[in-house]
């Protein structure tokens, strides 16, 4: 609630009150009217109408533009599901294949759905690493946080397919971690429209390029900052003057999480870097040299994935 801005103290109320209607007549003769009955005697007993609300909404699963507006019942089904993924994965008892007993999946996909739909910033590895420590005994699945994770971000491929995303857009937003989902979205609109460009073939190629000589350079390097004393001919002073240039327009940018303008930045770079393969041979025999061009080739490299790593773009 906190972290949504939603009233703390309401939040907790609905909370307390969330279950509830689980005890009564009603709901044991009838399972499905569970969270609908709870808002009606919320209201009846004379509960805040927000809190009565989120009880009510508590269960929905698909798109409600009524979840949207009310911030406590977003955080009640968030704290329910999250709960309900870190305990049942605390004790190992995991979907596996088309088995999912607790239905997991769909409580997965309802924080990512309230989330996105309602365009909450919040960070799940801080949510599921909170919930964990709400537990008063020590869960036996060590790993549970990290796996949790990994299992919401399957369920976002799926959302994101479901939009006709494709794989190869989230899979290069997803390589440089994922743990806001709003940011993570951002991110794949940004890439998406990058995508288009005219440039993003040759930066992608580059940016592969880039990726295997880093991979492959095996060398622990001496110097730690670029040298213009080691350059050898223009295309590496231009490229090392583009980088130091994009650096400073680019960190404010994504401070402000403007992907589409970081990326449409970094295409600008495109003759630059191809200069750079043209005419210069990275691993030069001469050591300095050599380890100026891989510095350099870093910090293009680091530039890009600030917003996904593009070289897994088909």
């Amino acid at each position: 609630a906190k972290q949504i801005h939603a009233d703390e103290a309401l939040a907790a109320r609905a909370g307390m009150l969330a279950k509830a209607d689980l005890t009564t007549s009603m709901v044991g003769e009838f399972p499905e009217l569970q969270g609908i009955m709870g808002e009606y005697y919320a209201r009846h007993d004379g509960e805040q109408a927000d809190v009565a609300t989120a009880l009510g909404q508590q269960y929905i699963h698909g798109v409600s533009a009524r979840v949207q507006s009310n911030s406590i019942a977003q955080a009640l089904r968030i704290a329910d599901r999250a709960d309900t993924l870190v305990g049942t994965f605390g004790i190992n008892q995991i979907p596996t294949g088309d088995k999912d007993p607790y239905g997991l999946r769909r409580a997965a996909l309802a924080i990512l759905r309230t989330i996105l739909d309602g365009e909450l910033d919040l960070d799940l590895q801080a949510l599921f690493t909170f919930t964990l420590q709400t537990y008063q005994v020590k869960l036996e699945n060590a790993d549970v946080v990290p796996q949790v994770l990994q299992f919401v971000q399957e369920r976002l491929r799926g959302y994101y397919q479901d939009l006709q995303v494709s794989p190869d857009v989230f899979a290069a937003v997803a390589a440089v971690g994922m743990t806001n989902p709003l940011d993570f979205d951002a991110r794949v609109r940004a890439v998406q429209a990058f995508k288009l460009l005219g440039e993003a073939e040759a930066l992608s190629v580059a940016n592969k390029r880039v990726s295997n000589i880093l991979a492959k350079f095996s060398e622990a390097l001496e110097a730690n900052q670029i040298s213009p004393a080691h350059f050898e001919n223009a295309a590496e002073e231009k490229l090392a003057a583009q980088l130091e240039l994009k650096s400073q327009v680019v960190a404010s940018l994504y401070q402000a999480r403007k992907y589409n303008e970081v990326l449409l930045q970094l295409a600008e770079l495109r003759q630059p870097v191809d200069d750079f393969f043209e005419h210069v041979m990275v691993m030069a025999e001469d050591k300095a040299k050599r380890e100026n061009r891989i510095l350099l080739l870093g910090k293009l490299r680091s530039l890009f994935l600030h917003v996904a790593d593009i070289a897994l773009l088909q």
